[in-house]
């Protein structure tokens, strides 16, 4: 039996396509839209009760049937003054354009750790407010992170700047950043017991020395003392950078980093190679 493929390239399955898209391009821009509020959980409650209706309409479960009927009529109206705000945000997007718009182009992540590194880097040591920041790469710190006070908050330089203002509840330790985020503050790092730190350095240089002996992670510190900026990796310490110095080091250290984990592994692994090979 051969199939008729022009019974399948008519008109009317063409609508039904475009009709199928449409209604698919509105539930994904709605989801957008709400994407970050609290409507987001009502739309898993209504899924929730449009499959509970489903199941018993097919199970023939005519109370259950019955009740969802009841839920889903006067969930309409709940939902409505419920999420008035929600509900009237997103008719003011639609009346701007913002469906059919562009969405806004997403900063690079990256780029905006360093500029708010810099930023709150640079305030403090001009005030010799004493700071320390350190920033997880390949080795985890969740065992650091949980002595400190979570807080999972997006960066920003006066965000830093805040926490280690002197005597606030979160400027004594260290804070701990984390997929591009700030995961918790007052955070504790492991002092280093090494007798080659020279004696004016400080707790925290100390601090900051012993997280590099264990892990690979960044960490910046600003001198109290004399507003010097400093950092730590691999136990290697470097002293009073400038800002330039600063900003190429996190760009080496962070953007490169991510570049190259961006790459192919085996990509990656031809270029450690061939590194490996010119230093002979």
């Amino acid at each position: 039996m051969s199939i008729d493929w022009t019974q399948l390239f008519t008109w009317r399955n063409f609508f039904n396509v475009i009709d199928i898209l449409v209604v698919w391009f509105f539930v994904y821009k709605l989801i957008t839209l709400l994407k970050g509020t609290k409507a987001i959980q009502l739309l898993k409650g209504i899924a929730v009760i449009i499959v509970i209706k489903m199941v018993s309409f097919l199970l023939n479960l005519e109370t259950v049937d019955w009740l969802m009927d009841q839920v889903i009529s006067w969930g309409v109206i709940a939902t409505i003054i419920v999420f008035q705000p929600e509900v009237r945000r997103g008719l003011e997007h639609l009346g701007r354009g913002a469906i059919f718009g562009r969405t806004k182009r997403q900063v690079d992540p990256t780029k905006r750790l360093i500029e708010a590194l810099d930023k709150s880097v640079q305030y403090m040591a001009k005030r010799r407010i004493g700071a320390l920041i350190s920033i997880e790469m390949e080795t985890g710190l969740d065992e650091y992170i949980e002595t400190g006070i979570p807080l999972d908050a997006d960066i920003s330089g006066e965000l830093l700047i805040n926490i280690f203002i002197p005597n606030t509840p979160l400027h004594d330790g260290a804070v701990i950043i984390k997929d591009y985020k700030i995961a918790a503050a007052a955070g504790y790092l492991p002092l280093s017991e090494s007798s080659l730190i020279p004696k004016e350095l400080g707790t925290r240089h100390r601090a900051a020395i012993g997280l590099s002996e264990v892990t690979d992670a960044v960490t910046i510190i600003v001198s109290e003392e004399t507003g010097g900026i400093s950092i730590t990796r691999n136990s290697e310490l470097l002293r009073d950078l400038t800002q330039e110095e600063f900003v190429n080091y996190l760009i080496k250290e962070i953007v490169v980093k991510e570049e190259e984990h961006k790459k192919n592994p085996i990509q990656v692994f031809i270029d450690g190679f061939s590194k490996k090979e010119d230093s002979k």
